[in-house]
C-alpha cells in the first residue's frame, strides 16, 4: 500500500520525538486511524474519556518531561472539546501541538454536518495555525507547527481535511516555484541579558538590605543559581505555584506559596521587604505584591512583552533564568547583616508550627482536610509527581505538602480550570511508569471528569497499574468549596445550596467497581493509616476522606473587606455555628506558635 499523507505525518511526529499521543476517534480522522494501526505503535495512540483529556494530557506531558505535548481530534464537536485543555497549554506555556480532522475540501462551504471555521475556533489559542490542503503542504507545516510550538511554547494547531489524510502523501514536493523543502530540528537559543541593564540589577539588590525574591516555573532550570543568589542577597524565596518544584521546601529560606493559597512567611517577607525580585513569573495579584514605591524592583524574565507588568521594575532584564543568574550572581556583594533572613527563616519555622496545629486540629466528626496533607508529606516516596485539581484540596496541596528535591507538581497555574487534576496524573504516570503519581481532587473536580477517566486507568492499567503507587485521593465535603468561600469572602453571601452542593458518591466504590482499588476514611485518627494503605498497593488506588467542608483556607492576612464581607455572609450562612468555631480555633494556632519561647 502507497503511503498516505496520515502515515507520513505519523512518521514526522516520531522524527520530531512524538511517540504518544492523546486522542479520541471520528470519522473526520478516519485516515489518521489506519495510519495508527499501520504504525505498530510508535507513536501509540492513548484514547481518554474526551477530547478535553486529551488536550489536558498533551499539555502535562509537556509540564513534566519538556518535550513537545500531542493530541488529536476529530472535525466539528470534537475539535471544540480540545479547546479548554489548550487553553490550558496556551496560559501556562507549554509546547502543544494538536491535530485536528476537517470535512473533505469539496464539502467545504456548503455548511455540511460537523463543519466549522477551524480556523477561526482555534486562531486564539494557537501561535500557529494552518490547514493541510495539499499533501505536499504536509511536510512544511508539520515541521513549522513543532518549531513555533517550541519557540513560543505555546499551542500549534495542524488542520487537516478527511480526503487529504488518504490522499498519496507527497514527502518532497517536485522542485518548482512555490515548493517548500523543511526539516526536522530545533535548538534552543541562550537568552543572555543586556549588560547594562544587568549591572543596573545588580546595583539595586546590592543596595537593598531587605530582599525578597519571587520565583515562577521559568526559574526552573536555575535552581543552583538561585540558591546561590538567595544566600548572597540574605533573602527569602517565594514561589507561585506553577513554581513549586523551582526548589524544595526543605531549605530553611523558602518559604512557600504566594497568594490567597499562600504562607504567612511569604506574605510577611513580600509585604515588608525593600527590595523585590521577580524570576520566570508573571504572578498577577497586585494585593499580595507590594505597596507601590514601598520597594524598588529587578525583574529577571525571558519575554521582554511582559517585563515590568505586575509591579513597577528599576531594572528590566530580559533573558533567560539560568543565564542571567550566571552573569549577575558574580556582580552580587554578599550581605554581612543576616537580620533579614534570620527573621525570614524564623518566620517559615513559626509558620510549619501553625500548619502543623491547624492539620492536628480535630472537630469531633469528620476528616481535617489539612490532616490528608500533612499526613501525606512525610509518607511521600522519593522522586513522586504531584498533582492538583482546581478547588480548596488546592490549598492544603499548596502549603501542607513539602517536596524535596527530584519531586515534580504542577496544576492548571493562569487558567484555573476544574478538570486537569486527574488527566494530568494519568499523563504522568504514561511519562514516568516507574515513579510514584498522587492527584489531589475535590469531590466536584472529580465529578465533572475524573470519575469518568477511571475507565482510562482501568484501560490501560497494564500500562499504570503496579509499584510504584498511583493514587487518585479525593475529598469528599459535598460542597463546591473553594467557590462556597470565595462567596462568602468576596460577595459577603452566605452559601447558597442551590449551586454549591454536590451529591454523595462514594467514590471508593466506585473504583472497585473497575478492578481498581478502593480506600474509604471518614475518621480523624485513621487517616495516616490510609495514606500507608494507599501508598502499599499496587493497584492504582481512588483514597476517598470524608472531610469537614467547614474548615476555612485562611489567607495570609485578612483584607478588611473580605472580614467585613465573611461575617456578614455567615451571619446568615446554613453552616454558621461550624464557621465561627473553626474559623476561631484556626486563627488562634497564629497567636499561640507566636508566643515567646515557641521557636526552639
Amino acid at each position: 500500500m502507497a503511503e498516505q499523507v496520515s502515515d507520513f505525518v505519523l512518521g514526522r511526529l516520531r522524527e520530531w520525538g512524538v511517540h504518544r499521543v492523546y486522542g479520541y476517534p471520528g470519522d473526520g480522522i478516519n485516515g489518521f486511524l489506519g495510519a495508527y494501526h499501520r504504525a505498530g505503535g510508535d507513536p501509540e495512540f492513548i484514547q481518554p474519556r474526551h477530547e478535553e483529556m486529551a488536550a489536558f494530557m498533551a499539555c502535562a506531558h509537556a509540564k513534566f518531561t519538556g518535550e513537545v505535548g500531542c493530541c488529536t481530534a476529530t472535525s466539528g464537536p470534537g475539535a471544540v472539546h480540545l479547546l479548554n485543555g489548550l487553553y490550558d497549554a496556551k496560559l501556562d506555556h507549554q509546547p502543544v501541538v494538536a491535530i485536528v480532522g476537517q470535512q473533505k475540501r469539496m464539502s467545504l462551504g456548503a455548511h455540511y454536518q460537523q463543519e466549522i471555521h477551524l480556523g477561526t475556533l482555534f486562531a486564539d489559542v494557537s501561535e500557529f495555525c494552518e490547514v493541510v490542503m495539499d499533501p505536499a503542504q504536509a511536510r512544511h507545516v508539520i515541521d513549522r507547527a513543532f518549531k513555533t510550538a517550541l519557540t513560543h511554547r505555546g499551542v500549534a494547531t495542524v488542520i487537516i481535511p478527511e480526503d487529504v489524510q488518504e490522499s498519496p502523501a507527497e514527502p518532497s514536493p517536485p522542485k518548482m516555484h512555490g515548493a517548500v523543502f523543511s526539516s526536522v530540528g530545533w535548538s534552543r537559543p541562550r537568552v543572555l541579558p543586556d549588560p547594562d541593564e544587568l549591572a543596573k540589577a545588580a546595583e539595586i539588590l546590592n543596595g537593598g538590605s531587605k530582599v525578597a525574591i519571587l520565583v515562577g516555573q521559568g526559574a526552573a532550570k536555575a535552581q543552583a543559581e538561585l540558591v546561590e543568589t538567595a544566600e548572597l542577597l540574605g533573602a527569602g524565596v517565594a514561589k507561585t505555584l506553577l513554581g513549586r518544584e523551582v526548589l524544595p521546601d526543605d531549605l530553611p529560606f523558602v518559604t512557600g506559596p504566594i497568594g490567597l493559597l499562600g504562607s504567612m512567611p511569604s506574605d510577611e517577607m513580600v509585604m515588608n521587604c525593600d527590595t523585590f525580585l521577580m524570576i520566570g513569573t508573571s504572578f498577577p495579584y497586585a494585593e499580595w505584591l507590594p505597596d507601590e514605591g514601598s520597594a524598588r524592583g529587578v525583574e529577571i524574565d525571558i519575554d521582554g512583552s511582559m517585563i515590568g507588568m505586575r509591579y513597577p521594575m528599576d531594572a528590566h532584564v530580559v533573558g533567560d533564568a539560568k543565564e542571567t543568574l550566571k552573569l549577575l550572581n558574580p556582580m552580587l556583594r554578599r550581605k554581612e547583616d543576616r537580620s533579614w533572613r534570620e527573621e525570614i527563616e524564623k518566620n517559615v519555622r513559626t509558620w510549619n508550627r501553625i500548619m502543623a496545629d491547624r492539620a492536628g486540629q480535630s472537630f469531633g466528626g469528620l476528616v481535617n482536610p489539612q490532616a490528608v496533607a500533612a499526613e501525606l508529606s512525610p509518607r511521600l516516596p522519593d522522586g513522586a509527581i504531584l498533582t492538583s485539581d482546581s478547588g480548596s484540596a488546592t490549598n492544603w496541596w499548596a502549603r501542607h505538602i513539602a517536596l524535596r528535591p527530584g519531586m515534580q507538581a504542577s496544576l492548571s497555574g493562569t487558567l484555573a480550570t476544574m478538570g486537569p487534576g486527574t488527566p494530568y496524573a494519568i499523563a504522568a504516570r504514561f511519562a514516568y511508569p516507574d515513579r510514584p503519581v498522587i492527584c489531589f481532587e475535590g469531590d466536584g473536580a472529580f465529578q465533572m471528569n475524573g470519575m469518568n477517566e477511571m475507565i482510562t486507568v482501568k484501560r490501560y492499567i497494564d500500562r499504570l497499574g503496579g509499584s510504584p503507587p498511583f493514587i487518585f485521593c479525593v475529598f469528599n465535603n459535598q460542597d463546591l468549596n473553594q467557590v462556597t468561600w470565595e462567596q462568602r469572602a468576596e460577595a459577603g453571601d452566605p452559601k447558597f445550596p442551590g449551586s454549591q452542593d454536590v451529591p454523595d458518591v462514594p467514590y471508593h466504590k466506585y473504583a472497585e467497581l473497575l478492578g481498581l482499588r478502593g480506600i474509604y476514611c471518614d475518621q480523624p485518627g485513621e487517616v495516616g493509616k490510609a495514606w500507608d494503605e494507599a501508598l502499599a498497593s499496587d493497584v492504582p488506588v481512588v483514597l476517598e476522606f470524608k472531610t469537614d467542608p467547614e474548615v476555612p483556607p485562611l489567607p495570609p492576612h485578612i483584607m478588611k473587606s473580605q472580614a467585613k464581607k465573611s461575617i456578614k455572609a455567615e451571619l446568615h450562612d446554613p453552616q454558621k455555628m461550624g464557621l465561627l468555631k473553626h474559623g476561631f480555633r484556626q486563627k488562634m494556632t497564629e497567636y499561640y506558635e507566636k508566643l515567646p519561647g515557641r521557636d526552639k
